[in-house]
């Protein structure tokens, strides 16, 4: 087992990465046996592993909530109903939610945490490789608006993290390929031992070898974890993390967030940010081939051709990084380090790829 740690202070969290199951004894150690726990999963998440982790738990008062699987259960009805189940239980400070599933349930369940009482105590058991290497650390919880998504929410850390590539066994290789995108994302705004791996364990990474999908998740939350330990409220390097996302937000937002990942909307977007970099000079053509080729690799997709300027000019236009009329651009230079500029005016941006 590797363990990381994230957040500073009194809001520091331990973060446990294994290619085992997860350890009984860690899981317990977190826990008090006088203790209510609540485990929030939701119905895509296999059901023996929420009887395996109940059969894990130690305490004397253990409950499960499962939601609905889908971006829809990020919604203020489900958070209710978690807060319902909480009040109805009589939930203290002293008691823990625990959430067991991807990031609309790691999401919704910090949220409920940090909210309930003034804060109470959650642990992440994330179970998708996006999960695993994105939402589950940082401390970002929050649940969609009819306005849009992630509107109502709070900077929040976990009390534990708990990952266990045996999870993705069981992942659909949609998911799998959408966790990959992010992945690739810590690869290419820094950790060079990531991109070399990715450049040579391609098919291990492509066929789940346990052994390789521990050290890629580790060295992506080792890249996460510091840059949102000096930044935990992203007020400022945290928004290198946004690398591919101002484009891959507007992909998103154009299907309706129905018929792409976030992970393969948010690897077109680093494609075409690469484009840009190269495009002002930051990048060598033989650089960007190298990433595309990367992409390639993984078996993700790089063709954004069907997504134009006037197709995701409205998007782009409300996105939370504009500024008077001009785009907060994370893009990446020649030695593959990320970085933010804001003298990108949209439609020249867009314009720019058509």
């Amino acid at each position: 087992m590797s363990i990381l740690s994230a957040g500073k202070g009194d809001s520091r969290y331990a973060i446990h990465i294994t290619n085992k199951e997860i350890s009984k004894t860690t899981l317990n150690n977190f826990l008090s046996k006088e203790n209510k726990v609540l485990i929030i999963t939701d119905n895509g998440v296999p059901k023996k592993y929420l009887k395996n982790l109940k059969k894990n738990i130690n305490v004397k008062n253990l409950h499960s909530l499962t939601l609905n699987k889908g971006e829809k259960s990020k919604s203020f009805k489900s958070y209710q109903n978690i807060i319902n189940k909480l009040t109805e239980l009589k939930f203290d400070r002293s008691d823990c939610l625990i959430a067991l599933g991807g990031g609309v349930v790691g999401d919704i369940t910090g949220f409920a945490a940090s909210t309930y009482l003034r804060g109470i105590s959650y642990i992440q058991i994330p179970t998708t490789l996006l999960s695993q290497v994105d939402s589950s650390v940082g401390g970002k919880t929050a649940i969609n608006l009819s306005q849009g998504k992630n509107l109502l929410g709070a900077f929040y850390n976990p009390k534990l993290v708990l990952i266990s590539t045996l999870f993705l066994k069981t992942l659909s290789e949609v998911e799998y390929k959408s966790g990959l995108g992010e992945v690739l994302k810590y690869s290419l705004i820094g950790n060079k031992k990531l991109k070399r791996m990715i450049e040579d364990s391609s098919q291990k990474i492509i066929k789940r070898d346990g052994a390789i999908l521990k050290i890629i998740i580790e060295e992506s939350i080792k890249t996460k974890s510091k840059i949102v330990t000096k930044d935990e409220k992203e007020a400022g390097i945290r928004a290198i993390l946004n690398f591919g996302h101002t484009f891959g937000h507007a992909i998103e937002a154009y299907n309706n967030y129905k018929k792409i990942t976030h992970g393969a909307a948010i690897t077109l977007g680093m494609v075409i940010a690469s484009k840009v970099s190269f495009y002002e000079g930051h990048l060598k053509d033989y650089q960007l081939d190298n990433i595309i080729n990367m992409i390639d690799s993984l078996g993700l997709n790089t063709d954004h051709s069907k997504y134009n300027y006037s197709k995701l000019k409205k998007y782009m236009a409300s996105d939370k990084k504009v500024k008077d009329g001009k785009l907060n651009l994370v893009l990446i230079d020649k030695k593959f380090n990320a970085f933010k500029t804001s003298k990108y005016d949209i439609k020249n941006v867009i314009k720019s790829l058509d």
